[in-house]
């Protein structure tokens, strides 16, 4: 009986904490992410990213930078742009997705923005993808990562691609079902690499996807689903904080999260 009563603790622990960590090396996630801090933004509509003084809410067609400690806009992009998504920021230059959804065929490019200019111009043209239309870009390990996100019936579409330096394609990775289902009729608009993890999010719901790349197959493996106080939308890390910074839409609102 105090066996089995054991094998039934273990059950539910595994069960309630999405199951036992790994080797003692292996670095414990965040259960939840919690806000901690926020500004107005009406640009705040697709995502946020920022540096060590300024944070950054992108629009559809311009992105604005803010005083992150008094919260006042001090500079608007110029350059043209249709639908931005996601940014990420590499040496002292914002680079964001950019597609022309909802038009067809789909076509979808990163755009670049001179944070001493605030000039947006074109750095990276992907053409009529046949993956579907760019949401997120990132950079890890010396290569680029991007997700080309479809929607409605065809959002288990929706892929990871990386890219070497030159931009050859080095690899393809679908999202799990667990994760799709619970997107909706919408997809993957924002994401970040942990260490080995990475922290994606959909449209519209308060949760990050954990998830890692298989040893084997082209299926990405889902760790968990936590809390966060972004109701979806593009993330990016927070350098000053070791946070995140994501967007509340509704709100037209940059927020800031931490671990709980």
């Amino acid at each position: 009986m105090k066996m089995m009563s054991l094998r039934l603790w273990l059950a539910v622990v595994v069960f309630a904490t999405g199951g036992i960590s790994g080797s003692a090396g292996e670095k414990e996630q965040p259960r939840q992410w919690v806000q901690a801090g926020g500004l107005a933004a009406p640009e705040a509509r697709q995502a946020a990213a920022a540096d060590g003084s300024f944070v950054y809410a992108i629009d559809n067609r311009v992105i604005a930078r803010y005083d992150r400690s008094t919260g006042k806009r001090l500079a608007v992009s110029s350059g043209a742009a249709h639908h931005l998504n996601s940014g990420l920021i590499l040496q002292g230059k914002l680079y964001a997705a950019h597609s022309n959804f909802p038009a067809k065929p789909e076509k979808s490019e990163i755009k670049v923005l001179d944070l001493q200019t605030m000039k947006l111009t074109d750095f990276k043209s992907f053409g009529e993808s046949p993956h579907g239309s760019l949401t997120v870009v990132l950079w890890h390990e010396s290569a680029w990562w991007c997700v080309f996100a479809r929607y409605g019936a065809e959002n288990h579409q929706t892929v990871l691609v990386q890219f070497d330096s030159d931009w050859n394609e080095q690899g393809v990775w679908t999202f799990p079902e667990s994760v799709i289902s619970d997107l909706g009729k919408a997809s993957i608009s924002g994401g970040v690499w942990r260490g080995e993890e990475l922290l994606m999010t959909g449209h519209d719901k308060p949760v990050l996807y954990r998830l890692q790349l298989p040893q084997e197959g082209r299926t990405l493996l889902h760790k968990a689903t936590v809390p966060s106080p972004f109701p979806g939308q593009g993330i990016a890390d927070d350098p000053q904080t070791g946070g995140l910074v994501g967007i509340d839409r509704k709100e037209r609102r940059v927020i800031f999260a931490q671990p709980e």
